[in-house]
C-alpha cells in the first residue's frame, strides 16, 4: 500500500468516529434537556438546616434502597456530594450539585431549591 491509501483509510475512520461522536452528543443533549425540564418543574424552595455535608459512595450513605437502585453504576463506584439535613422535624440525607456543595454552610439555616431528593441551588441562608 501506498502512503496516501492509508492517509485516505485514516482519515475515513477519523470521519466515522466524529461522526457517530456528534449524533451520540446530539441524543445525550436531548436527553440531559429533558431531565433539566423535570427538575425545574419538581423544584421548590424549602428552608434547611445543614448539619454535616461529606463526599461519600452512594453504598455507604444511609440513602433508601430505592434510590441507591435508581443510581446508574457508574455513579456507585464515585464519591458523592452529600448533605445530612434537618427538613422540618425529620432528618434527611440528600444528594447535591458540586457547586452548591462547596458553597453550603454547615450548622446554619439555608433556603434552598429542592428536587426530590437532589440540592439544586441555594437561594440565601441566614447568618
Amino acid at each position: 500500500m501506498e502512503w496516501w491509501q492509508i492517509l485516505i483509510i485514516v482519515l475515513a475512520v477519523v470521519a466515522v468516529v466524529l461522526a457517530i461522536l456528534y449524533f451520540v452528543g446530539k441524543k445525550m443533549q436531548k436527553k440531559a434537556d429533558g431531565q433539566q425540564a423535570m427538575i425545574d418543574q419538581q423544584k421548590m424552595t424549602v428552608t434547611i438546616l445543614v448539619i454535616d455535608k461529606k463526599k461519600m459512595r452512594i453504598k455507604d450513605s444511609n440513602l433508601p434502597k430505592v434510590v441507591q437502585d435508581q443510581v446508574p453504576a457508574y455513579l456507585k463506584l464515585r464519591k458523592m456530594p452529600l448533605v445530612k439535613a434537618k427538613i422540618g422535624p425529620k432528618i434527611t440525607t440528600l444528594m447535591c450539585d458540586e457547586k452548591v456543595f462547596k458553597e453550603l454552610p454547615v450548622k446554619k439555616n439555608v433556603k434552598v431549591d429542592i428536587a426530590g431528593m437532589y440540592i439544586i441551588g441555594i437561594k440565601n441562608y441566614k447568618k
